[in-house]
């Protein structure tokens, strides 16, 4: 997932978003509110953590800022406030989920396990787009029985295709998913790992999947044969 992680704390963030990108995530850390606050509307994520007390700009306010603006990503609010009517606070701001600091990196993960499961495509601990089947655990991908294993950024593009299924995804939009902010990645960058991909995927034999939508960006669409299985998690 791409995951917006913003923890004034160094000592929390490195933790956190070292644990995070070892699980497979895509990790843009913040340490303010307002850096945070602007790449909120500048990029996509699939699920944002919040510290409450942020300077410049606090959680619960990003939390509020982004559910007035319609955007519905999963949000999971890490705070020292740990009475009931702070809980309700972080909650009724827009916060699906309040985890108490001190962090348990554990719980923390379970936590973040647990959000991830709303993926309508979600089907155990994988994503399934008709009968292609990516492991979220595992970094692997699963056709028909045979299996193979993907590398970070490989696994990163192809849950980002999964999660917007044939939708025309731009190279901006690729960039920003599964590279981090600030990175700025060689001009053939993408090319070169769409091709990577696509190899991948020859060995399940669904190199075919991943459409050149030429002036635009790319798709993901599942070959005729495999249409009638989409959706099969849901």
């Amino acid at each position: 997932m791409k995951i917006l992680l913003a923890e004034d704390d160094p000592k929390q963030l490195m933790p956190l978003q070292t644990v995070l990108s070892q699980a497979g995530h895509n990790v843009d850390g913040v340490k303010d509110g307002e850096t945070a606050q602007w790449l909120l509307f500048q990029k996509e994520y699939d699920l944002l953590i919040l510290d409450w007390m942020l300077p410049l700009v606090n959680g619960v306010s990003l939390c509020q800022q982004y559910r007035a603006a319609g955007k519905t990503a999963p949000i999971l609010m890490i705070t020292a406030k740990d009475t009931t009517p702070d809980k309700v606070i972080g909650l009724d701001a827009g916060a699906d989920d309040y985890l108490v600091k001190p962090i348990d990196i554990i719980e923390f993960m379970a936590r973040v396990r647990a959000l991830r499961r709303r993926s309508p495509l979600w089907q155990g601990d994988t994503l399934c787009l008709a009968d292609l089947k990516l492991h979220l655990d595992s970094l692997t991908l699963e056709r028909q029985g045979a299996i193979v294993s993907l590398s970070s950024q490989e696994f990163q593009l192809l849950e980002y295709f999964m999660r917007h299924p044939k939708q025309v995804l731009t190279r901006n939009q690729i960039e920003q998913a599964v590279w981090e902010w600030g990175s700025e990645p060689e001009s053939n960058a993408i090319t070169v790992l769409v091709r990577k991909l696509r190899h991948r995927l020859q060995t399940l034999a669904a190199a075919d999947w991943i459409e050149t939508v030429y002036g635009m960006g790319y798709r993901l669409n599942p070959s005729e044969a495999s249409e009638d299985l989409i959706y099969l998690g849901s």
